[in-house]
C-alpha cells in the first residue's frame, strides 16, 4: 500500500473526494493536525503529500512555529525529492510562500461558487489536460498569491483572483479554490454552527441554504474535473502503474 501525508490545520477538514481517489489506487492517507502541536513524522514514508486549507495565513509564520516546520517540509518535497504534491486554498498558498512566491490579502475575497478559466500555459500543460477551458468551482478565500515561485506555471485564473492555480512542473499542483469539497463536505457543515455562521457573516442571512441550492446540481461537473486533475498528476508522477 502507499500512503499520503495529510497536513492538517483545522478540525472537520479532510481532502474530500480525494479520499474516494485514495483508496481506488490504493493509496492510504495518514493525517498531521499541526496546529495542535502534532509532529511531522518523516518523509521518506511517504508517496504524496496532500496540504488542506485552514483559517490561517501564510503571513502568520513568524508566530506559528509549526508553520515553519510545515514549508520546510514542503520545499523537502516539492523541490529535492520532487515527488507528487496536491495543496488547496492554503495548502496551495503555502506551497507558493515555501517555495519563494508572495501571499498576501487578495484585493476581492470569493466565498461561494465562481468561475475560473486555464491560462494560455494551464491548456498546455499536462496536469490540466481534458480540464474545461472554464468551469465553476467552489471559493473560500480571503487571501490569494500575488507572486508565484520562480519556475512556476499558471494554469488557471478568475475574475478576482490571478492565480487560481500553479504547477511546479508535473509532480505538484496547487489550487485556490475548493477541488476538494463534496455534497457530503457541504452537507456536514450544518451540523457545525461555527462554519455556517462564518459563510453568513460573508454572504448574509440564509447563506448556507443559498450555497447548497447552487452548489449542488453543479457538483458532478466539479467532481469530473477535480478526477481530470488527480487522473494526470498520478499518471504524470507514476503512482499509478
Amino acid at each position: 500500500m502507499k500512503r499520503a501525508l495529510v497536513f492538517q490545520h483545522m478540525d472537520h477538514d479532510h481532502p474530500g473526494r480525494f479520499l474516494d481517489f485514495f483508496a481506488e489506487d490504493g493509496i492510504v492517507p495518514h493525517a498531521v493536525r499541526l496546529w495542535e502541536g502534532e509532529d511531522i513524522p518523516p518523509l521518506a514514508g511517504f508517496d504524496l503529500m496532500f496540504v488542506l486549507g485552514g483559517k490561517q495565513d501564510v503571513w502568520e509564520e513568524p508566530e506559528l512555529p509549526w508553520m515553519t516546520a510545515e514549508m520546510a517540509a514542503i520545499r523537502e518535497w516539492v523541490v529535492e525529492r520532487a515527488k507528487p504534491y496536491i495543496g488547496v486554498c492554503l495548502g496551495h498558498q503555502l506551497l507558493c510562500g515555501a517555495l519563494g512566491g508572495e501571499v498576501a490579502l487578495a484585493q476581492h475575497h470569493e466565498v461561494g461558487v465562481f468561475d475560473v478559466s486555464a491560462t494560455e500555459e494551464g491548456r498546455r500543460h499536462p496536469l490540466f489536460a481534458g480540464v474545461p477551458p472554464t468551469a465553476k468551482v467552489m471559493q473560500w478565500h480571503f487571501a490569494e498569491v500575488k507572486r508565484v515561485p520562480e519556475g512556476a506555471t499558471v494554469l488557471a485564473s478568475s475574475e478576482a483572483t490571478a492565480v487560481q492555480s500553479v504547477a511546479i512542473d508535473s509532480h505538484a499542483i496547487g489550487t485556490q479554490f475548493h477541488c476538494e469539497f463534496t455534497p457530503q463536505t457541504m452537507g456536514g457543515w450544518s451540523s457545525l454552527p461555527s462554519y455556517v455562521e462564518a459563510l453568513e457573516r460573508v454572504r448574509g442571512k440564509g447563506a448556507y441554504a443559498a450555497l447548497i441550492g447552487e452548489a449542488f446540481p453543479l457538483m458532478p461537473a466539479m467532481a469530473a474535473m477535480t478526477r481530470r486533475i488527480y487522473d494526470n498528476l498520478i499518471e504524470a508522477t507514476g503512482l499509478r502503474r
